[in-house]
């Protein structure tokens, strides 16, 4: 009997140490978050400026988090063809995709693109490339004033490229227009690079471009001003529009969304990696060298912050016959 009481009070004591270890475990089972590579989504083709940002955040993902951030392409729709199929995708936070703004408010009003704005679920916006209007560095245009001018005495005249219709170039060029009086010509090319080749091949007078246009091509353009409400650490000689009496904040937003399933604690974690990537001052440093401006929208703040946009963009957008 004193041995089937010892058998017996030796198995009750591992099964109590055991369920101890797995509650205990259980813990850190669910802090360790991610146990395996992560799926990193661009909407777009290899080597544009998404595709860019996301490899330098590669790199920070894999030291601070011990995994891989594995990124893959799915390009189409400037954009859409993406985020049309990204709730049906498995929302256990190891699927995430790249968001731009103003692509996810314009397409879908322009027409039936498989999504709509709120359908996307952000989970962090990260930076935005600022709208700048940049011209040759040898350009007889100097400052701001004197393109305002030149549009002036020469309606429509003014030629300027930009990355496509219904942009945040396009936009932004509309806006300006209605603020400074003018009337320029905007030129649509199929992305900032052709865009720039335009301007660089003097086809165009300038262009709606971003400060990484000047990052890119530093001894061949100038910038005139900065859509930012600072000016950008790597151009401190570059005027705000807004030191200049013109309130343009703009550029192209980019960000994070998940699948709609993904669980809410799931979306806050991610957030918060992504935020301790941006704090980073090696990353920051990256970025700003490459013309990007630091943003810091998370989670619980994004889709405000998405609504707010989203009124100025779908006001340009209409005025720019982009949408009815």
């Amino acid at each position: 009997m004193d041995i089937l009481r010892k058998i017996g009070a030796t198995a009750a004591s591992a099964a109590i140490t055991l369920a101890a270890s797995v509650l205990i475990s259980g813990v850190p089972q669910a802090q360790a978050f991610p146990d395996k590579p992560v799926n990193y989504i661009i909407p777009f083709g290899p080597g544009g400026e998404s595709d860019i940002t996301a490899r330098h955040q590669q790199s920070f993902f894999k030291d601070k988090f011990g995994q891989d951030l594995v990124i893959a392409y799915k390009p189409g729709g400037g954009g859409a063809v993406g985020w049309s199929q990204l709730n049906g995708m498995i929302g256990d936070g190891y699927t995430m995709m790249g968001i731009n703004l103003p692509h996810i408010v314009v397409k879908p009003l322009q027409k039936d693109v498989g999504f709509k704005t709120e359908d996307i679920t952000g989970v962090y916006m990260f930076h935005y490339t600022p709208d700048a209007i940049v011209v040759n560095a040898d350009s007889d245009i100097k400052s701001l004033q004197d393109l305002i001018d030149y549009a002036k005495a020469n309606p429509k005249k003014l030629t300027m490229s930009g990355s496509g219709k219904g942009t945040a170039n396009h936009l932004a060029q509309v806006r300006f227009d209605k603020m400074a009086g003018v009337k320029t010509t905007y030129v649509a090319f199929k992305g900032t690079g052709k865009a720039v080749a335009a301007l660089l091949g003097n086809q165009v007078k300038a262009e709606w471009g971003y400060t990484s246009v000047g990052a890119k091509h530093e001894g061949k353009v100038r910038l005139l001003a900065v859509a930012m409400e600072e000016r950008h650490p790597k151009f401190p000689d570059v005027p705000t529009f807004k030191e200049l009496g013109f309130d343009l904040v703009s550029g192209a937003y980019r960000g994070i969304a998940v699948p709609k399933s993904t669980p809410e604690d799931v979306r806050v974690k991610l957030s918060e990696m992504i935020g301790e990537i941006n704090a980073d001052p090696e990353f920051r440093k990256r970025m700003e060298n490459d013309g990007m401006a630091l943003l810091d929208v998370g989670y619980k703040d994004l889709d405000a912050f998405v609504a707010e946009q989203a009124k100025a963009y779908e006001a340009a957008a209409r005025e720019a016959g982009v949408i009815k």
